[in-house]
């Protein structure tokens, strides 16, 4: 039956005026609309709110910590022109991820916190997921019950219970671990609020209503690509006379896939073979029988959330390679499961049975559509984020599906499991060490642990944890050229330079191993090597200022001193703060008798970092040769005052006062620098010549 609310605005069909039989089979206690909106928000709170003060963990470091769109002196119409992970839409390097709406929030979040402290972000996240919970309510209520209005035009809810308990799952499935608790995960949860508002803004239909849902829509997209799936979603909605809303809708959704493709560049992002090995299948046979086991396992997450991973990839799952492989049968399991509930839907003599089943199918399988390989190649096995909005419908399912008490037991174990997973995304070391457990075959889980350990300074057990990657994954050029920096450091050099050599051969334009293996070569006296090695890093990276630096290293080496000094100087024409370029530059033409040249560099260095050390000492020791006595003193107490526990420092200023004839002076610092570092080379003969000459003026000088 149709209901009308003035003469103006229309509601859709309502399924029956009358709760739902099935409503009052649910052991819960029948809330007003606001009390369970504020029980549901609680219960989501409750799961996450031991992630607030995480750390930025994992993809945080490309999409927020290394994202300059973020900085407020990045002009703010570079979110429209770049993708999620601050690069240029155009570039070949893109993922073509266009989330501008998402990244802006991350903004204001750096805005009104003066700079990357996590928990502002972490909070937004807790808070969207709290609010997001609660508008299920209204979501289930419409899907379960129907739209219905008393009297006075208050929207009536027809399954008070059953749309509470759905709420609740929601809020406390785990597999929102990673869309909450990882701050990337902003993306789904804006998506997600949008896709809601949608939804209950056509349910509502105002006049002019269809502008508004396309709006939403829009939104929705700038938030996250599944974003367009609301008007799918939206139209399950349609019932007869109303074509004329569905063709509009059909027309915006058209539109704003057009626009987004456009924006793309007109192509897909280009992904590999380790990011969805099963694209990359021999055969259409092979890819749709492992694209299926994917959609089996994403389903196993959504019903045992239990088996929880940051990263899928990288061997975590192996291919199917034969339709006789075991695995096999949880496809089969998985489609017999989907055809009985589809058969339900469709042919069930209970009109409640029908519709529940048939919007909760809808509302699991339709947002899920975008990651399953159909339409375009995805960059991923598994991502539990990508479940966020479809366990929606999984949770609609579920709370129709079992009536018992066994379901308040489920709910205890979900908000047990969120607590526990939301702590391990605290931190980058518990993130990380959680899924060797899970996937112990993910060459990237075992890369992420060495990593982290080795960032911490345990560069020991990194090694095992690199190794271990390199191993079952051999051709993985990032854990070689990572191990082959550590045994570098560890001057264990001949296995440095195999390493870093296969990763090149495997990967001919990785600019960072080309460098990597030129400073080991360099290292083995291998200079004509080397030098190759680092043209070959800057041919395929033009813009690599510490490639420079190090080729300005290896001519300094060879005495190619006007080379070294070119190479310095383009290091710090691509990075004008490049401290160690511009102090080499000093040194070098100090050693070389070139004083006035390097006064002049060491002053213009000083004006690009005005508060660096290094280069004052350097520039001090210049002024001193020069016999400006006053200005180098200038410069070294300068340099004091920002490291005190200069040793060389205290050395160099008391070489200074001992040539100027300011003997106490000399004999005070040399005296720090002797205790900062007893054996300096130099110090003690110099104090030693001091002390004799004091004793010498000493004696002579009447009482």
């Amino acid at each position: 039956r149709a209901s009308q609310r003035g003469s103006t605005r229309h509601t859709l069909c309502t399924m029956a005026q009358t709760e739902i039989n099935w409503d009052q089979q649910i052991p819960l206690p029948k809330l007003s609309p606001f009390h369970a909106k504020i029980a549901v928000a609680l219960v989501a709170l409750l799961c996450f709110i031991n992630s607030y003060d995480g750390d930025f963990v994992f993809d945080d470091s490309e999409a927020i910590i290394n994202n300059k769109d973020l900085i407020p002196s990045t002009p703010l119409n570079n979110i429209w022109r770049n993708d999620f992970w601050g690069s240029n839409l155009s570039s070949n390097n893109s993922h073509k991820s266009y989330r501008p709406l998402t990244v802006l929030t991350f903004r204001l979040n750096y805005l009104i916190a003066g700079g990357l402290h996590p928990v502002g972000f972490h909070v937004l996240n807790i808070g969207l997921h709290s609010l997001i919970s609660a508008l299920m309510i209204d979501m289930f209520s419409v899907l379960i019950g129907g739209l219905a209005y008393d009297g006075n035009g208050n929207r009536l809810n027809h399954a008070p219970k059953a749309s509470l308990l759905a709420g609740l799952l929601f809020a406390a499935h785990p597999v929102h671990t990673e869309s909450v608790a990882g701050i990337v995960g902003r993306a789904d949860l804006l998506c997600a609020l949008f896709f809601q508002l949608s939804f209950l803004t056509y349910c509502k239909a105002f006049r002019g209503g269809r502008f508004c849902i396309l709006l939403l829509c829009a939104a929705a997209m700038l938030c996250k690509e599944q974003g367009i799936t609301v008007l799918v979603g939206v139209s399950e909605r349609v019932r007869t006379g109303l074509l004329i809303r569905l063709a509009l809708l059909a027309m915006g959704g058209a539109s704003m896939l057009y626009a987004r493709w456009r924006i793309m560049g007109t192509g897909p992002p280009a992904f590999t073979e380790v990011d969805n090995p099963a694209s990359f299948a021999d055969n259409v046979f092979l890819r749709v029988i492992n694209y299926n086991y994917y959609y089996s396992l994403n389903a196993w997450v959504l019903l045992c959330p239990w088996w929880l991973c940051f990263d899928w990839s990288m061997g975590c799952v192996p291919l199917i390679k034969s339709a006789f492989d075991w695995r096999t049968a949880w496809l089969l399991l998985l489609w017999c499961f989907l055809i009985g509930l589809i058969s339900q839907a469709l042919c069930s003599q209970d009109s409640q049975r029908r519709r529940t089943l048939t919007l909760g199918l809808v509302l699991l399988v339709v947002p899920f559509l975008p990651a399953c390989n159909i339409f375009f190649r995805v960059g991923f096995v598994i991502a539990e984020r990508v479940l966020y909005l479809s366990s929606a419908g999984y949770c609609l399912l579920l709370a129709y599906g079992l009536l018992r008490a066994s379901l308040l037991a489920l709910l205890c174990v979900y908000v047990a499991r969120c607590a526990l997973r939301s702590h391990q995304w605290r931190s980058e070391q518990s993130l990380f060490t959680s899924a060797l457990s899970v996937c112990p075959l993910n060459a990237k889980v075992h890369y992420n642990v060495g990593k982290n350990l080795a960032d911490r300074g345990n560069t020991s057990a990194a090694i095992k944890y690199y190794r271990e990657a390199v191993r079952l994954h051999p051709t993985y050029v990032h854990a070689m050229n990572n191990l082959g920096n550590i045994l570098k450091e560890r001057n264990e050099l001949v296995e440095a330079e195999e390493l870093l050599a296969k990763a090149v051969l495997v990967q001919p334009d990785f600019a960072a191993a080309w460098m990597n293996l030129g400073i080991v070569q360099n290292s083995l006296k291998k200079f004509k090597e080397a030098e190759q090695s680092y043209w070959n890093a800057i041919q395929f990276r033009k813009k690599y200022p510490d490639c420079y630096y190090n080729l300005g290293r290896l001519y300094a080496d060879l005495n190619r001193h006007l080379d070294a000094l070119n190479a310095w100087r383009n290091a710090t024409v691509l990075k004008p703060d490049h401290s160690l370029a511009w102090n080499n530059m000093v040194i070098l033409l100090d050693n070389t008798g070139n004083l006035a040249q390097a006064e002049a560099i060491g002053r213009e260095a000083l004006k690009l970092l005005p508060n660096d050390h290094t280069i004052m000492f350097s520039l001090a020791n210049v002024l001193g040769k020069l016999q400006k006595y006053k200005e180098s003193e200038g410069f070294f107490l300068q340099a004091l005052r920002i490291n005190p526990n200069a040793a060389s420092c205290h050395g160099n200023l008391a070489v200074l006062y001992h040539r100027w004839g300011k003997l106490e002076l000399a004999k005070k610092h040399y005296e720090l620098s002797l205790k900062l570092d007893p054996v300096a080379p130099g110090t003690r003969d110099n104090y030693n010549m001091l002390r004799r000459k004091l004793d010498q003026l000493y004696r002579t000088t009447p009482p």
